[in-house]
């Protein structure tokens, strides 16, 4: 396969975007994107997504997004992983450089949750309606069965889990693209309303509207280009039962780890190379099991980790979500992949600014989607 880098990147602003459409939420986004990589051309474009139909009536969204961003005749893809379609999409372009089918190829993603579909019911779609949410289960509830688990196996406590959305939000008070740019505190955290026991309010990433877009190219391209290219050495996907009751363990999700282990081989890293991890912290809870599942942490540790501060942008340790994560940047389902490359983009070419990880060369980026039923993970290195 040929080397593939990712030369431009463009988002919106994540949050309740009243006055724009899905169509111009990703043609802004979009054209940001082949702004910066400074193309005058795409050869294919992906488009993550996971219920337009759903949220706003819309799909054959591939085919609106080429018109709408003019770029037709080009080959144009929506792409649907739940709330891995973005990470889905990327992985999507990534080959179609790879093999050397398509010099140029623009991977995006997008949500507009907010134009009164029922949310709680959408989502509930990436879940298994037979067994989980004909009986009436939602994700939070899902998360909160995880939680207490984590909690009754291994020890882990409400501070710890509080402690995540702390980090996150001190992460996203530094990102001006991020939904709620706003510190929180453990207290705000342990007292915000209760929505499944233990997880609260403030445990929970919000309801949102984004897109997110980067453009793929071969390093030729590149070169030509004259561009700083941002490497990516490593796409790997993996997939697990979608009921949790099917699964051995709910303290382990079993696609983070298989994934995991293809990425670190591919790349041929380990966790101890990463200089950043975009985790999917759709919960805090998630974002504890993640980053023992990726191997940071021995399992039951994470949420010890992330209260001792390992997890931090200060700590010289390996920090976790220095763009606010989920919890604080927003989740647009289908743009939240896409918006983990970006934040690895933009910290490995130094231009994270406040956020700004010293010497960051190599990051790892982790989407999924369900509660973990799907999960999809790049690795980008600094050439």
């Amino acid at each position: 396969m040929r080397d593939v880098v990712v030369i431009g990147a463009g988002m919106t602003r994540f949050g309740e975007l009243w006055n724009k459409s899905i169509k111009d939420i990703f043609v802004e986004a979009a054209q940001n994107a082949i702004e910066d990589a400074g193309v005058d051309h795409i050869d294919s474009m992906y488009v993550g997504a996971m219920s337009p139909g759903l949220f706003v009536g819309q799909e054959h969204l591939g085919a609106v997004m080429a018109d709408y961003l003019g770029v037709n005749p080009v080959p144009a893809t929506r792409v649907e992983s739940a709330c891995a379609s973005g990470g889905a999409s990327f992985r999507q372009a990534f080959f179609e450089v790879a093999s050397g089918a398509s010099d140029i190829v623009l991977a995006g993603g997008v949500e507009k949750m907010t134009d009164g579909a029922d949310v709680t019911d959408t989502l509930a779609t990436a879940a298994d309606q037979e067994y989980e949410v004909y009986h009436g289960i939602t994700f939070p509830g899902l998360y909160a069965m995880i939680a207490r688990a984590h909690m009754e196996q291994y020890g882990t406590t409400r501070e710890q889990l509080a402690a995540v959305a702390v980090k996150n939000h001190r992460n996203g008070a530094k990102n001006p693209n991020a939904q709620f740019r706003n510190e929180v505190t453990p207290e705000q955290v342990m007292n915000s309303t209760m929505v499944a026991d233990p997880l609260r309010l403030l445990d929970c990433s919000p309801v949102s509207d984004g897109g997110a877009a980067v453009i793929l190219a071969s390093m030729d391209v590149a070169k030509k280009l004259k561009k700083n290219p941002i490497r990516v050495i490593a796409s790997a996907q993996a997939s697990d039962s979608i009921a949790l009751h099917s699964r051995k363990s709910i303290t382990t999700l079993n696609s983070v780890v298989k994934a995991a282990e293809k990425a670190y081989r591919m790349a041929d890293k380990k966790p101890s190379d990463m200089n950043l991890v975009e985790v999917h912290d759709c919960f805090t809870i998630a974002e504890i099991v993640v980053s023992e599942d990726l191997g940071f942490f021995e399992k039951g540790k994470g949420g010890e980790a992330v209260a001792n501060g390992w997890t931090s942008i200060e700590c010289n340790r390996v920090p976790f979500n220095t763009s606010g994560g989920l919890k604080s940047k927003g989740h647009p389902v289908g743009a939240t992949g896409i918006a983990q490359i970006i934040e690895l983009y933009e910290q490995l070419n130094g231009k994270a600014g406040a956020r700004q990880v010293k010497d960051a060369h190599v990051g790892m980026a982790q989407n999924m989607g369900g509660s973990g039923a799907s999960c999809v993970i790049h690795i980008l290195e600094a050439k």
